[in-house]
């Protein structure tokens, strides 16, 4: 049986007209799919025979519920069963924008030191239909219009690029979700031969997930820089660039103190992205259970900041959002996991020694969507 959310208007259009269809029955159906209408409603215009053809032969079955938390501050956080597993989807409100943080696999293979996510392993990769399913869940139990995607939550995108692909073509269709691109980012930790691919095939904003400004280090917080360098890395960036006359690269970098946040890293961090658009998005770490690191402090993270800026870097501190429901930057991991090993208590108890032992770390700053996955 076909799944409607798995396919993008260009593919239902296939889908019609092979079955002898005019090409608008796949946009009458497509526009009531992706304004919230499930089948038969979704089917309202077509013909009576067509009607239970397609209810016959298609599907689009809801994401399922297993929890819808709030934080204290305004952040959401739902937990989807996919039936042999669970992934989370973040909503981050602000006055000006409404922005979702939408997984792309259930769990993540990258094992990034900093990030709990990356901790409990990779299970597999969502369809198109489970990762454009969360918006659609989402925007039917949000009031407000949700403006921005970030695919940053669960997994890395560009390890599952074909499915990515297909529910990035839904949110920026005008019959879909009508994102404009420049609201929809795809970050990635640096699959170098997929982020080709995404270029040519989608006109989204790009982050990277750097982290470090030398390869031993990055080596050491990311098992992916072995593989894809620094350098090559870089040059992937230059030649998405040169495609995107008007575009730019934000490079995510999270602050672990004694590790990657001393003037010296902020040197070396100007000469890597030396010629190249950019802004870089300074991280606080967000602590959990076993975590190796600690947060940097605040006076660091400022001067840090500052390097950048006086040598023309472009630099933002992220702010820390949904820490009290696990639903910040790094915290991914599924509510059953992060009960079992103790996540909301231990996180609250080591942020608190750490901020005895001199100023506490950041938590506020210019407001952009949150990084929920290293």
């Amino acid at each position: 049986m076909l799944n409607l959310l798995n396919c993008d208007r260009a593919a239902l259009t296939r889908f019609f007209e092979n079955r002898g269809e005019k090409r608008y029955r796949a946009d009458q159906v497509f526009r009531r799919l992706h304004r919230g209408e499930n089948p038969p409603a979704a089917f309202a215009d077509l013909p009576r025979a067509l009607r239970e053809s397609l209810s016959a032969e298609t599907e689009c079955p809801p994401m399922t519920t297993a929890s819808d938390d709030v934080a204290a501050d305004g952040v959401r956080k739902w937990l989807f069963d996919i039936g042999d597993g669970r992934i989370e989807t973040v909503l981050i409100p602000e006055s000006a924008r409404n922005t979702l943080c939408i997984s792309s696999q259930a769990g993540c293979a990258l094992a990034c030191r900093f990030c709990l996510t990356g901790r409990q392993g990779f299970s597999r990769n969502l369809s198109a239909a489970e990762i454009i399913g969360q918006l659609r869940q989402a925007q039917a139990m949000e009031t407000r219009r949700i403006t921005n995607v970030v695919m940053m939550g669960m997994g890395e995108p560009l390890l599952n690029l074909d499915a990515v692909l297909i529910a990035l073509s839904i949110m920026t269709d005008s019959f879909g979700y009508a994102l404009a691109p420049r609201r929809v980012t795809v970050s990635t930790a640096g699959v170098v031969p997929a982020m080709a691919k995404l270029t040519e095939n989608a006109n989204v904003s790009l982050a990277v997930s750097l982290h470090a400004p030398n390869d031993s280090l990055r080596d050491s917080l990311m098992p992916i820089n072995r593989k894809y360098p620094l350098a090559m890395l870089l040059d992937a960036c230059r030649r998405h660039l040169r495609s995107r006359p008007r575009a730019h690269i934000t490079f995510e970098y999270v602050m672990l103190r004694g590790e990657n946040d001393s003037l010296s890293c902020a040197r070396d961090l100007v000469r890597l992205l030396h010629g190249v658009r950019c802004k870089v998005n300074l991280i606080p770490f967000n602590i959990f259970a076993g975590a190796p690191f600690l947060p940097s402090f605040s006076r660091t993270v400022f001067a840090f900041r500052d390097a950048l800026m006086q040598k023309g870097v472009m630099t933002t501190i992220r702010k820390t959002r949904g820490h009290d429901i696990l639903a910040a930057c790094g915290q991914l991991a599924g509510e059953v996991q992060a009960r079992t090993m103790g996540l909301g208590s231990a996180a609250a108890e080591s942020e608190s020694e750490s901020a005895s032992e001199s100023e506490s770390v950041v938590r506020v700053h210019e407001s952009v969507p949150a990084r929920l996955n290293a």
